[in-house]
C-alpha cells in the first residue's frame, strides 16, 4: 500500500505539469489561427470553422477588400492603415456574430461565411457597406474608404467546396470593384473571369492544401 502512494505522490507533480503544458499548447493553437493585428482568424482557423457551416444550405460566402488601401498607406501612413484594417475588422466580426465566421485572408482581404437564416443577407450586406465604409474611431476623418463586398449562395452551387465558393465571391467582388457597384451576387452560372480579367484561384482565395483540407 505505501508503495502505491508513493507512486501516487510521485506522478502528482508530472500530472500538474502535463496540465499546464496542455493548457500552453491549447493557447498557442488558439493564437495561431488568430491574426495579431485584427483578431480575426487566420486562413487556418476561418477554413475549419467555414467548411463547418458550409454544411448548412442556407449558408453565404462573403469577400471584401479594401479600396484603394495602398493610398490610405502611401499618404498617410502604415499606422492609418493598420487602423484602418483594425476597424474594417471589427465591423465584419460584428456583422458575422457568433453563428457565422470571419477571417483575414492577407493584406487587406478579408472572407466571412455567415448563415442567412431569413433571406435577407442582400439588404445587409448593403447596410454592412456603408458602415465599412465610414472612417476608423478616433482617426482622422480623412483616413477612410470604401470596400467591395462580393458573395454567394453555398446552395446555387451544390457540392462546390469552400475554395470554389471563395473563387466565386472573389469574382464577384472584383466585378463589384471595377464597376464601383460596392456589393455584388456571384452569378449562378460559371466564374466570371472569363470577361473581368480576374484570375480564379488568386492569391488570397485559393484555401487549398492538405492542413486547409481538415
Amino acid at each position: 500500500m505505501s508503495t502505491l502512494l508513493t507512486a501516487l505522490a510521485a506522478a502528482g507533480p508530472l500530472a500538474a505539469g502535463w496540465s499546464v503544458h496542455s493548457l500552453w499548447l491549447r493557447r498557442s493553437l488558439r493564437s495561431a489561427r488568430r491574426d495579431p493585428l485584427t483578431g480575426l482568424h487566420t486562413r487556418d482557423g476561418f477554413t475549419r470553422r467555414a467548411s463547418t457551416l458550409l454544411k448548412d444550405s442556407r449558408a453565404v460566402v462573403v469577400l471584401a477588400d479594401v479600396d484603394r488601401f495602398k493610398q490610405i498607406n502611401d499618404n498617410y501612413g502604415h499606422a492609418a492603415g493598420d487602423a484602418l484594417l483594425r476597424a474594417t475588422a471589427d465591423r465584419l466580426a460584428h456583422y458575422v456574430g457568433r453563428a457565422g465566421v470571419a477571417g483575414r485572408l492577407g493584406g487587406d482581404e478579408f472572407a466571412a461565411v455567415v448563415i442567412d437564416a431569413h433571406g435577407t443577407v442582400a439588404d445587409l450586406l448593403a447596410v454592412l457597406h456603408g458602415v465599412l465604409a465610414r472612417p476608423a474611431d478616433g482617426m482622422d476623418p480623412a483616413v477612410h474608404t470604401t470596400v467591395s463586398l462580393g458573395w454567394v449562395r453555398a446552395a446555387d452551387h451544390p457540392g462546390e467546396d469552400l475554395s470554389g465558393l471563395l473563387r466565386r465571391a472573389d469574382e464577384a467582388m472584383y466585378a463589384a470593384k471595377q464597376g464601383r457597384a460596392g456589393v455584388r451576387r456571384a452569378g449562378l452560372g460559371r466564374l466570371l473571369a472569363t470577361w473581368s480579367g480576374r484570375r480564379a484561384g488568386r492569391r488570397g482565395t485559393a484555401l487549398a492544401g492538405p492542413r486547409d483540407a481538415a
